[in-house]
């Protein structure tokens, strides 16, 4: 058995596992990222049909990048081989929720109300500057405002 050099993590595969991904390719019936997981990590493993391929030559013939496959790699030993098989969970949520049910009503209400004088009608930037001026958010940018008021026609 010919030795890979400079690969600190290495794939190997039980019988059982080898089977279960082979059957999970062949079906074809899940999703395409745990497919490709599994191609990926058949073709890791340290099995004597795979001694000429590269991580490099991997990530071509399966279209991930390099870092993908050492990231994979790493996972799989790491945290074994189901965390391997599936998608990397979030550490940190997406970004918190700022406009509850209660802000939402009263940024809809002042949208609604007379725009400033000198005005013929609300900005996106004027509303989000009132909103914070009055206090109803912290912070809020017109972005924020714009994708507020798309959801409310």
């Amino acid at each position: 058995m010919i030795i890979k050099p400079n690969i600190k993590y290495r794939v190997t595969l039980s019988g059982e596992e080898r089977e279960f991904l082979q059957q999970l390719v062949r079906k074809g019936k899940t999703a395409g990222y745990r497919i490709r997981h599994a191609q990926l990590l058949l073709a890791l493993d340290e099995i004597p049909d795979n001694e000429n391929w590269t991580d490099k030559k991997i990530g071509i013939a399966y279209g991930s990048h390099i870092r993908t496959i050492v990231n994979m790699r790493k996972r799989f030993v790491e945290e074994g081989f189901h965390a391997a098989l599936e998608r990397k969970k979030r550490e940190t949520p997406p970004s918190i929720i700022k406009i509850d049910g209660e802000a939402e009503a009263k940024i809809i209400a002042l949208t609604c109300s007379r725009p400033p004088d000198g005005r013929n009608r609300w900005t996106l930037k004027l509303l989000a500057s009132k909103v914070v001026e009055l206090k109803i958010l912290d912070s809020i940018s017109d972005h924020g405002i714009g994708n507020l008021l798309k959801k409310q026609n």
